[in-house]
């Protein structure tokens, strides 16, 4: 299985106990409606399945999980912090309507204070936050994407309204 053929739902963060639970940071939106039995963890740059023996999420983002096989610490410690990721035919469908911040890449990000930034050609899903890539004067910028820098979207003209802290692009540019 490749990367492209999944999707990452979150990462593990740590272990959990001595008997080989992990512990993890579920960034998926509406894990609730995923049903899976097995997982994919990246290791070393491949995909390595593993099958799921038990998944509760007791609060919100945060994950224990137990994996077949995976019944000791020492098991258990070379899989912390590592992505985990489900295969694509597993992503929830979206309704019509739908939209998450995932779904800006390739929308025209314009800054109220510098104007138009270029297109978002790639997005990187960090825990915590998602950061937009664009290249602007000939250099590529990183910026976040979240409520406090999104002032407004259109879906319609593709186009995302952002206000970047001060300074951030003169950090790219100088």
């Amino acid at each position: 299985m490749k990367t492209e053929d999944c999707f990452r739902i979150g990462s593990v963060i740590k272990t959990r106990g001595l008997k080989g639970e992990l512990q993890a940071f579920i960034d998926f939106d509406e894990p609730e409606k995923l049903d899976f039995d097995a997982l994919f963890l990246e290791v070393q740059g491949k995909l390595v399945p593993y099958f799921v023996e038990s998944f509760k999420m007791p609060q919100k983002n945060t994950a224990f999980i137990y994996l077949e096989d995976v019944d000791h610490i020492d098991k258990a410690t070379p899989l912390a912090k590592k992505d985990i990721y489900l295969p694509n035919k597993l992503k929830p469908k979206k309704k019509k309507g739908d939209f998450g911040l995932k779904d800006l890449l390739n929308f025209i990000a314009v800054d109220i204070n510098e104007g138009e930034l270029g297109e978002i050609i790639e997005l990187q899903e960090l825990p915590q936050q998602l950061i937009a890539t664009v290249h602007y004067q000939g250099k590529e910028v990183l910026f976040p994407l979240n409520e406090a820098v999104i002032k407004g979207i259109d879906v319609v003209k593709g186009i995302v309204t952002v206000d970047l802290p001060e300074g951030l692009l003169e950090i790219y540019l100088d």
